[in-house]
Order: C-alpha cells, then structure tokens, then sequence
C-alpha cells in the first residue's frame, strides 16, 4: 500500500484505465430490478461519466434485467474508442427479481448473447465469470466447464478478456490454470477487508482488483455506517473530505486496485470523481488500518 493516490490510471489486462470508473447497477430501479424512476437522469449520469474521463463502466444483463445494458447503448451508442464495457455472467432474475442461477455453459452464452444485443457491440470488453448467484446450487457446474465457455466465446471473437466475481483465492488458481484472468470483481471495503487473501493474490499475479460495494452494500446501508465511524470521520474532517471519499481514496491507496462507484445523480458521481483528489498519508492510512 502507498501513502498518496497519485497514480490514477493501472492496468486492465492489456489496456490502461482510469482508476475510478462507474458501477452502473444503481440505474435500475430498486435492488437492481425494473426501471429507474427517471430514466433520462439515469442517461444524463452516463454521459456525465464519460464526459468526465471515466472509461471503464460495469453492467450486467441482469441489471433490470435488460435496463441497464439498454440505458448505456441510448445514452453512449456510438461508445468512445477508448471505453471499457464490463459485463458478467452466471445469474438471472425471476419474474419477482429475485436472483436465480444461470450458471450453465449454455445459460453463460444466451447471456452474454443479450448483452451482445442489448449493448450494441458485436464484442464484449471483459466478462466476468459470476459464481454463487442464486445460492449453493449455483456452483455444481464445475468451475473449469464455464471458463472454458467463456475461452470458446472468446475463440468465436465476441469477448476480448476474462475475469472472475465472487470468487477464492483457490477459484483464481485454478482458473488461472485454464486460461489467463484479466480482473477478479469481488465485495471489498474499509468496512469489509475479508477478501484480503484474494486482493493480495492479484497483486502478485498482476491482475486487476476492481472491490464491488466499495462503500459497503448498497442493500445494507454502507454509506452511513461509514459516516458512523469515528476513525473515517476525522480523516475525512482533516482533508475536508466525505466519508464515502475517504473510503474511495482508501482503495485507491491500494497499488492498481480499480474502482467503480455507483450512482444515479450527477452530483454523487462528482463527489465520487473527486476522491482521487484525496491524498491519504502514513498517519491517516495508520488510522484507518487501526
């Protein structure tokens, strides 16, 4: 770990992106499900994104479903050539919303297909292998039958890099084993360190670490546990900074970790922007480790 956030781009396999780039989840309605209420605020956020120099925004099929893939093609369709599109597969809702498997090699290829469509793309930037969506049941597909899925859609030229979500250090060797990984996407906070074993193993092995809910669970009332803490608190009272900045800039303090805030207001997405401003030194870094 650094003591500044001076480096602001890092490695995405073969590519440079920014470091912080758009988790674009929260444009569909609640719990990622249906539309927004305003789906022309939500297209204004996108294109502010992009305005702002973000080129690495995450979706999924799922998101909506479909909502979200059809709100980044009519707000940034035809896309910059330097934007990175993520997407992932292995999940699906039911008419309700609830998350169901969709784990199968073929139901990872119907998905990325939709996303295909739905984005307008004839290729895919990075898919995410998503694992444990919908429960235990999830994983009995063995995890070298959908990578290998993933290596024959990238054969056939309709996604460029793999990368894995919701997943142990033992599940990136051994995809690792198979073909070569891009980015692990995994939950991974200043409130949720669990995941240390894994971030620590990208590091060595070059991979991309791109923390989802890097504010804490965007279901579980992350931002204002972090408001709640005392030792975030005074950082963020010494750089005249949010808490939720804090927290970003805490990532960021990470070497090439990735990060990719969500939102759906323009104001939020400036706030999140603005933390790669936030200059984290030994004594805060000391503090927050505490």
């Amino acid at each position: 770990m650094s003591t500044t956030t001076t480096i602001q781009t890092a490695p995405l396999g073969p590519r440079t992106v920014r470091r912080i780039g758009f988790g674009a989840m929260q444009l569909a309605g609640p719990n990622a499900f249906g539309p927004p209420a305003d789906p022309a605020a939500a297209r204004a956020v996108l294109r502010r994104a992009v305005e702002r120099g973000v080129d690495h925004i995450d979706t999924a099929q799922v998101y909506g479903p479909d909502v979200v893939d059809e709100l980044i093609a009519e707000a940034l369709h035809p896309y910059p050539g330097d934007l990175v599109i993520a997407t992932k597969v292995g999940g699906a809702r039911d008419a309700q919303g609830a998350w169901i498997p969709a784990s199968r090699p073929e139901e990872l290829r119907a998905t990325l297909e939709a996303d295909l469509r739905l984005l307008r793309r004839e290729r895919i930037d990075l898919v995410y292998l998503r694992r444990g969506v919908g429960g235990p049941a999830a994983d009995e597909v063995p995890l070298a039958d959908q990578v290998g899925a993933l290596v024959e859609l990238r054969a056939e030229g309709k996604l460029d890099l793999i990368g894995l979500s919701t997943v142990s250090a033992g599940d990136v060797e051994a995809a690792l084993g198979i073909t070569p990984i891009a980015a692990v996407q995994n939950p991974f906070s200043i409130l949720d360190r669990a995941d240390r074993p894994v971030v620590d193993l990208c590091r060595e092995r070059g991979i991309a670490y791109v923390p989802y809910f890097p504010l804490g669970s965007a279901f579980g009332g992350g931002p204002a546990a972090l408001a709640a803490d005392p030792a975030i608190a005074a950082v963020a009272q010494r750089h005249g900074a949010t808490p939720a900045q804090v927290a970003l800039a805490w990532l960021l303090a990470h070497d090439g970790m990735l990060i990719i805030p969500g939102t759906s207001s323009i104001a939020h997405l400036e706030e999140n922007l603005a933390a790669g401003a936030v200059r984290l030194d030994a004594q805060d870094l000391a503090a927050l480790e505490r």
